[in-house]
């Protein structure tokens, strides 16, 4: 009776409200049970929660295959291998599968990765003349949770399921019947965004006895990156076809035949590394023989530590929004060193990973405003390594790293946001790197010149130091934005030369952060593009976005109105001081909010709008937290439950752009909590207001956070009393360190008793 009333439900609902993982806590609900079911007095695992197919519908790029947490592996389905809409491989509504590759990104704006695509078919379908390897899919079959993905393809016969340890992805392939079945193994693949080349150079062999395919290829796209690899298959192989190559193809596709006697399961497993085939030899058996179930109870096991740090009284709906988000938060950076440590550098050298943990997917521009901090909360294990990383980038380039992918440098965005991400953590009191190091690294980063960097990129300071700001006349587009992310990093260099002492450069980073008044328009209180003689852009509408896709333009995939509001995250002071004060910015923040606008262009980060509000985009996401400087601090509240009703939801299409390797989700993961760092590099936090009455954080050294709130929220205007351990909080400047210590956060409301 229960499996019939599934189907039934599956078949009114569709596969869009159904959805993988939906099954559980979906059917439960309908039958009266609020969670997931679990043994008597035994917790719910949180993985129960998790939907990896949040986000996968739209703009929010995210991906539904098997990682573990920060992972250099990540097996999953593509749908295609180009295109904006396929920069993770995957978008929820394409009828086809052409493959699963075994490396993804989650929620970036453009495509890189892909890593040898793997498709197998039962019954010998294909031969040396077929073209196209893609097939229809079984949405209903579909399932996804943390460290595992399966689908079945029907007209392949054949159920496909996904795992991965950190370094090794497994697949299981369940054949229709016993015989002869077919394994393509294209190795040129990849997702890509450019025309130009992509795989480039390639070594590759193929040992049919020991069912063994290991090689070596060079890719050009977003980053210029070499893999190695080692692909290993249970059986021997029967029979080995090399498909004949298409244009500009360097790198082999095989056609492989396997003869299954006994059982009509096939099992494979690849390794990766960005060293060489040894390298991925040796981290595909460090795995050993474990199998393919017992890699994905592992990684069920890492999910269930880390997502399980955090707890919530919360419904089931909101809980699995939550855990998503934080499963997204917790997918990148990625850990892309081998096993022994080595790891090739942004140069291309090899170096050894101090501590064995070199991180990638280094999505700065985004990720410093929430993700960084979150990470610093939740996983504090993981942040010496990162900044470590940056380090050890910085001395190989010269700079430290903007947007690296594989190791990479793709020069990706604006500004030096890895500045901000160094001052948080020393400004939150991590010292796993050397101190003056790191602002060495910072002040070489914020001074040198860069000949090698291409054109386009930031190459040198003279213009900036000349002037003060960036005039529009002497730079290719985005003057403003350029000007403010420039002057954001300055303050993080400042923040950290004043923790450390150093007073000369403290002067100096500190001058040039207050170079953005240089771009400040007092008539319409907002920055503005100069000329190098000290003339104002015209026309000048605030309400136009530009980036690099339509310029000339003075921002970065944002408008005037979402530049300006930039400076908060730095000197929010200064914002409220240039805007007239208090009331004067209060009423500011107000009008961006209600002032209207043509419908968001996806491409220059107009989505989620709330007048001139986009949550789409990282360059808003801090915006609501900025009335606790202002006359009227309940308006953050009122924005932050405005963003979350409006843009988060539990369905594939529940992110509102991209998620940009875990920003979006970060904030909402914040947000909840009822705290935001507004000033990344301060290592403090902004109170705003949480969306459950009690969450429980678990923290390092055996301490937990309890955070609670009280009261009623029915008085749009009430501001919370707010106490750590009894001590009355202030709206801004919440340490890391005082979070750390643990206890009992209290957001107290009227008619709490």
């Amino acid at each position: 009776m229960r499996s019939i009333l599934i189907r039934l439900i599956r078949l009114v609902l569709g596969p869009q409200v159904w959805g993988p993982l939906v099954l559980g806590p979906l059917i439960l609900g309908l039958f009266g049970l609020a969670e997931p079911s679990a043994a008597a007095g035994a917790p719910i695992p949180v993985t129960r929660y998790v939907d990896p197919f949040i986000g996968t519908d739209g703009t929010g790029h995210t991906f539904p295959g098997a990682a573990t947490p920060f992972a250099m592996v990540a097996p999953g389905p593509d749908n295609a291998d180009s295109g904006w809409d396929y920069a993770s491989g995957y978008q929820y509504r394409a009828p086809k599968i052409t493959g699963f590759s075994n490396t993804h990104i989650s929620g970036a704006g453009i495509g890189e990765l892909g890593d040898v695509l793997l498709q197998a078919a039962n019954g010998r379908p294909w031969s040396a003349a077929t073209n196209d390897f893609s097939s229809l899919y079984d949405k209903a079959s579909e399932r996804a949770a943390p460290g595992y993905y399966a689908v079945s393809l029907p007209g392949l016969g054949v159920r496909v399921e996904l795992t991965a340890s950190r370094t090794v992805a497994f697949h299981r392939y369940r054949f229709d019947r016993l015989g002869s079945s077919q394994v393509l193994v294209d190795v040129q693949h990849v997702i890509h965004f450019l025309n130009g080349p992509r795989t480039v150079d390639a070594e590759v062999e193929l040992d049919a006895a020991k069912g063994e395919i290991s090689g070596r290829y060079r890719v050009k796209n977003w980053v210029d990156r070499e893999t190695a690899f080692v692909l290993r298959f249970d059986h021997k192989v029967a029979k080995a076809t090399l498909l004949p190559r298409k244009p500009g193809d360097v790198a082999p596709r095989y056609l492989l035949t396997f003869i299954l006697k006994d059982h009509p399961v096939l099992e494979a497993r690849i390794a990766l590394s960005t060293v060489d085939v040894a390298g991925a030899r040796h981290n595909l058996d460090a795995e050993g023989g474990v199998s393919f179930d017992a890699a994905r109870r592992s990684a069920d096991r890492q999910w269930q530590e880390v997502l399980g740090r955090a707890r919530l009284d919360a419904g089931l709906r909101q809980k699995r929004i939550f855990y998503t988000a934080l499963y997204h938060a917790f997918l990148h950076p990625s850990d892309i060193a081998d096993v022994d440590g080595r790891v090739r550098g942004p140069t291309g050298q090899i170096l050894v990973a101090p501590g064995g943990h070199y991180y990638s997917t280094l999505s700065l521009w985004d990720d410093v405003r929430g993700a960084y901090p979150l990470l610093a909360l939740l996983v504090p294990e993981r942040i010496d390594g990162l900044a470590q990383t940056l380090l050890l980038h910085q001395k190989a380039m010269g700079y430290l790293p903007i947007w690296t992918a594989w190791g990479r440098e793709n020069w990706c965005m604006i500004g030096n946001p890895a500045l901000v991400a160094l001052a948080n953590f020393l400004s939150s009191g991590f010292h796993g790197f050397e101190p003056q190091a790191a602002l060495k690294a910072m002040v070489a980063t914020a001074s040198d010149p860069r000949p090698t960097a291409p054109s386009g990129a930031q190459q040198g300071w003279s213009d900036y130091e000349t002037y003060g700001f960036l005039p529009y006349d002497k730079v290719e587009g985005e003057s403003v934005s350029k000007t403010i992310e420039y002057a954001w990093g300055d303050d993080a260099v400042a923040r950290v030369a004043a923790q450390l002492g150093d007073q000369t450069v403290q002067s100096r980073f500190a001058r040039r952060a207050a170079g953005w008044r240089n771009l400040f328009d007092a008539e319409s209180q907002m920055m503005r593009g100069k000329s190098s003689t000290g003339v104002w852009r015209t026309p000048f509408d605030p309400t136009i976005a530009t980036s690099p896709l339509n310029n000339p333009g003075d921002y970065t995939e944002a408008n005037a109105w979402q530049y300006t509001v930039a400076i908060g995250l730095f000197d929010p002071e200064g914002f409220v001081q240039a805007l007239g004060g208090p009331k004067a910015a209060g009423d500011w923040l107000d009008r961006l909010f209600s002032t209207p606008t043509a419908s968001g262009a996806k491409f220059l980060g107009q989505e989620g709008l709330i007048g001139q509000y986009a949550h789409g985009n990282e360059p808003s996401h801090h915006v609501a937290y900025l009335y606790a400087w202002t006359d009227r601090p309940w308006r953050t509240r009122q924005i932050v439950d405005s963003v979350v009703q409006a843009f988060y939801s539990d369905r594939p299409d529940g992110l509102t752009g991209n998620d940009d390797a875990g920003q979006t989700s970060a904030w909402y993961v914040l947000s909840t909590l009822g705290i935001y760092p507004t000033q990344p590099a301060s290592g403090t936090f902004t109170l705003g207001a949480p969306q459950v009455r009690r969450a429980r954080l678990r923290l390092s050294g055996g301490r937990s956070l309890t955070i609670l709130r009280q009261g009623r929220l029915d008085d749009a205007h009430a501001v919370a009393a707010v106490t750590l351990n009894g001590q009355r909080l202030e709206p801004v400047g919440l340490t890391y360190q005082a979070l750390m210590q643990g206890g009992v956060l209290v957001f107290r409301y009227p008619g709490a008793k």
